[in-house]
């Protein structure tokens, strides 16, 4: 493998659709509102996907030196781990990655103001906090949590705002089922690694909790997600062509079958899918909201 492979391999592009999907559904929310603004959406865009990556390169040597990743990993290959990349090349690109999501930071500042560094600098030291640190957040059981706030909620609401300069309750109902789908990934994850943790002492929820009930929050997480729009679309906060994106239930019962059925390495399938579950949910999300718009009265 080349050097730019590895850095790629290490960015873990699979990963990448819960960056870009509540950029996504938030800039067509701030479109339907009539505040979408190009600057701004796509420095969300480009700083929540350098945050992303920054948060795979920390993870990746942060597992590593606390000795989570091993030979018996059952997931895709982490560089650190396989010796692609040294201890202080991820870290060197780790602290240049996040640097550029400050730039970002930057920009969005002056654009929108103050409560924008807020955001940023929160969400680039949970993202370290994740697996860093004396107590790392995915460590003891918080993985869920961390996952819902910043990959949902202040994705979504944050986007909105730069844009907007102002929040809405509309933009805090729509991170919910977009927050959903991304914990569902972690969730995905954390089964597939229930005995690789339990044997290096991570306590994340699957393990405290085991397979079967694991399994059973993903297909409630998953249920709430789709219920929250029809919540949505019943109670007039946002029209009924968001509806739309009812139409990724069927992938959504696949991956329920599947996670019910699989362990082990078979689960990194589901994995990517539940990826590509929540960026094509957010996309007919947003073609809801974009006709919506179009289409008055509709």
């Amino acid at each position: 493998m080349s050097k730019l492979q590895v850095w790629v391999l290490a960015a873990r592009p699979r990963t990448l659709p819960a960056a870009v999907a509540p950029v996504i559904v938030a800039s067509a929310l701030a479109f339907y509102a009539g505040q979408f603004s190009p600057g701004p959406a796509l420095a969300a865009l480009i700083g929540a996907l350098l945050i992303q990556v920054g948060a795979n390169f920390s993870n990746d040597l942060f597992d590593f030196q606390k000795g989570v990743d091993t030979s018996q990993r059952l997931g895709p290959v982490r560089v650190t781990q396989a010796g692609l990349l040294t201890q202080a090349e991820v870290a060197w690109g780790t602290a240049l990655v996040f640097a550029m999501a400050a730039l970002c930071g930057v920009y969005l500042a002056l654009a929108s103001g103050w409560p924008v560094i807020a955001i940023g600098a929160l969400s680039v030291l949970a993202a370290l906090a994740y697996t860093g640190g004396p107590y790392p957040l995915g460590y003891n059981g918080l993985g869920e949590v961390f996952v819902f706030l910043f990959f949902g909620l202040a994705a979504v609401v944050g986007t909105y705002f730069v844009q907007a300069k102002a929040v809405s309750l509309a933009a805090f109902a729509v991170a919910f089922p977009v927050g959903c789908l991304v914990v569902n990934i972690l969730v995905v994850n954390n089964l597939r690694d229930i005995p690789t943790d339990m044997a290096t002492g991570k306590r994340t929820l699957a393990v405290r909790n085991g397979a079967a009930w694991t399994r059973r929050e993903y297909l409630v997480v998953l249920g709430l997600a789709y219920l929250s729009t029809l919540l949505m679309a019943l109670s007039g906060l946002l029209p009924g062509w968001v509806l739309l994106c009812w139409l990724s239930l069927p992938l959504g019962v696949r991956l329920v079958w599947n996670v019910w059925q699989d362990t082990g390495r078979a689960l990194n399938k589901s994995l990517a899918g539940t990826g590509q579950l929540e960026l094509i949910f957010c996309l007919l999300f947003s073609l809801g909201l974009l006709i919506a718009k179009f289409l008055p009265g509709t």
